[in-house]
C-alpha cells in the first residue's frame, strides 16, 4: 500500500480585508501518496497558490491541519517547520526565486548546504541533477547569464536535490514561452517518475494538468475531482 506523504483535513483560509472577510478555501481535504503526481486547476484567484502555501507550511490555515511525513505542522515551531521543509519538501515557483549572486551549481546545491551537507558532496549531487536537466556546461554561470528556460531547470534541480518526499510546484512553466515550457515539463515529469517523488502542481492549463495521475479543481474554495 502506498504511503501518504502529505495530507490536509478540513483546511480553510479566510483573509481579513478591512471590515470584510474573504474566505479563499473551505474545508479542503487532500491526500497524496508517495510517487503520485496531482494537478490542481482553477481560475486566477481561486486559491491555488494559497493552498500550496498552506501545504508547505508557509502560511497558517484558519481551520484544519496539514500533515507532512506524519508530522502535524500546527504542532511545530517555526524553526521545526523550516527543518521539515528542508528535509521533506521541494518548491518550484512560476518565477524561479533563484539567488542571482550565486552560480547555477551553488543555487542547485543550496538546500543541501542549508542542511549542513559537506559542500563537496552537496555540489556533486547538484551537478548530477543539473547534468540530467541538460545544464552540464552551465554550472558556473550566474543566474543572470541563463535563459528563462535554463533558470527554471536550475529551479527543478534545486527542488529535487534533497530527495524530497513531495515537490510543490506553483505554475512551474507559467513564465516561459510554449516551446521552453514543453521542454521543461518533459524534464520535470521524467525526473519525477525516475525519482518517484510526489508532486502537487497547480496550473491554470488543463493540457498540463492532464499529464498528472489525478486532476482536482478548486471551485468556490472547495477541492473537487475533475
Amino acid at each position: 500500500m502506498s504511503k501518504v506523504t502529505i495530507q490536509c483535513s478540513n483546511l480553510s483560509k479566510t483573509y481579513d480585508e478591512g471590515i470584510s472577510k474573504i474566505q479563499v478555501l473551505r474545508q479542503v481535504h487532500l491526500e497524496v501518496n508517495s510517487g503520485e503526481m496531482v494537478a490542481i486547476v482553477g481560475t486566477s484567484g481561486s486559491g491555488k497558490s494559497t493552498l500550496l502555501h498552506l501545504l508547505g507550511g508557509l502560511d497558517k490555515p484558519t481551520t484544519g491541519h496539514v500533515t507532512v511525513a506524519g508530522k502535524n505542522l500546527a504542532t511545530l515551531s517555526e524553526n521545526e517547520k523550516c527543518r521539515l521543509r528542508n528535509a521533506y519538501l521541494g518548491f518550484i515557483y512560476q518565477f524561479h526565486h533563484l539567488l542571482p549572486e550565486f552560480t547555477a551549481l551553488e543555487n542547485a546545491a543550496m538546500p543541501l548546504l542549508i542542511r549542513n551537507t559537506e559542500p563537496a558532496l552537496a555540489e556533486q549531487k547538484a551537478e548530477k541533477l543539473l547534468d540530467l536537466v541538460g545544464l552540464k556546461n552551465r554550472l558556473q554561470h550566474k543566474i543572470g547569464e541563463l535563459s528563462g528556460g535554463e533558470r527554471q531547470r536550475v529551479a527543478i534541480a534545486r527542488a529535487l536535490v534533497g530527495d524530497p518526499l513531495c515537490v510543490l510546484a506553483d505554475e512551474p512553466t507559467g513564465n516561459l514561452d510554449p516551446r521552453n515550457a514543453e521542454k521543461v515539463l518533459h524534464l520535470f515529469f521524467d525526473l519525477q517518475k525516475s525519482l518517484q517523488t510526489s508532486v502537487i502542481m497547480v496550473t491554470h492549463d488543463m493540457n498540463i494538468a492532464k499529464k498528472a495521475q489525478r486532476v482536482l479543481a478548486l471551485e468556490d474554495g472547495r477541492l473537487v475531482e475533475v
